[in-house]
């Protein structure tokens, strides 16, 4: 197992839910955090928790939606660590609708966060994980990256060009010693898996903390054996469906 100690972590999506998760599991191994949320005020919340850790936080608000966003996070992140090791793009938004009734500003929108902004961040990025002996990106993606759901059009296209990216991005990097790893969960118990499908009980469903652990796991163990993708469902699902 690998030391995090002392390493430079930016999770986007970090307010809450799988996000909130992972800063609380990195800030526990002595990780030192940039955390982004699209809301100063949730950032401060999480802040607060994470203060505990004596850890360094550098609260990242920001729109994912806008294009220049991403480039101005990464700035943010070394003009005050001066290195970024991990890069976890885990910011996501759904807005459930059948594709006949989806407007472009809503394809736009999921697109714009879930697919464009992570990649505008590992782009920023790749110079500064360059430098790093422990860089790693990791993308959180979701069944629907390879599956596809009535009423999810939009959100699934978006998981699947980002689950595109990763497997050309982590050949691309490959040789700059970047491991590039992408978890895709089925059901967790999140807000927005509670509003796009309301339909579950949440009680079965996966608990961001079990997909942060996933996280850690790729992150501490970086030996000869690599993990590329972690597909994870929900035990109330049958396997390999």
């Amino acid at each position: 197992m690998q030391s995090l100690k002392g390493k430079i972590a930016l999770v986007t999506g970090a307010s809450r839910g799988i996000g909130k998760a992972v800063c609380l599991g990195l800030a526990a191994e002595g990780v030192n955090l940039a955390i982004c949320s699209s809301s100063a005020k949730s950032l401060d919340a999480i802040r607060k928790e994470l203060a505990g850790f004596g850890i360094d936080i550098l609260s990242c608000p920001a729109d994912l939606q806008d294009a220049e966003a991403p480039g101005k996070i990464i700035k943010q992140v070394i003009d005050h660590f001066e290195k970024v090791d991990i890069l976890i793009n885990n910011a996501g938004i759904a807005i459930p609708k059948p594709i006949a009734e989806t407007t472009v500003s809503e394809w736009d929108h999921q697109m714009a966060v879930n697919a464009r902004a992570p990649f505008l961040l590992c782009r920023e990025a790749i110079p500064y994980l360059r430098k790093s002996k422990a860089a790693t990106i990791i993308n959180i993606s979701s069944v629907v990256g390879y599956k596809g759901y009535v009423n999810q059009g939009a959100y699934a296209s978006s998981k699947h060009a980002l689950m595109g990216m990763t497997k050309v991005l982590a050949q691309e990097v490959f040789e700059d010693g970047i491991r590039v790893h992408i978890i895709a969960p089925g059901g967790v118990s999140t807000d927005m898996v509670l509003h796009t499908r309301p339909d579950l009980d949440p009680s079965i469903l996966a608990t961001p903390e079990e997909i942060a652990e996933i996280a850690l796991f790729l992150l501490q163990h970086r030996g000869n054996a690599v993990i590329d993708e972690v597909n994870v469902r929900r035990y109330s699902n049958s396997p390999w469906k």
